[in-house]
């Protein structure tokens, strides 16, 4: 169980990078969703420290 839940918290945030990559990619990137997406992916990270 313990290691499911790790494994889609880091699913979770490999799509939070990727999105953010596309994002930053763009011509005028959204800095605000780009922000978003980025404290999305620290709480995962710090979830994923936790356990």
């Amino acid at each position: 169980m313990e290691n499911t839940h790790i494994s889609a918290l880091s699913a979770k945030h490999a799509g939070l990078e990727a999105r953010i990559k596309a994002e930053s990619s763009r011509p005028m990137p959204d800095a605000i969703l780009v922000a978003s997406l980025k404290k999305q992916k620290l709480r995962l990270k710090e979830e994923m420290a936790q356990h």
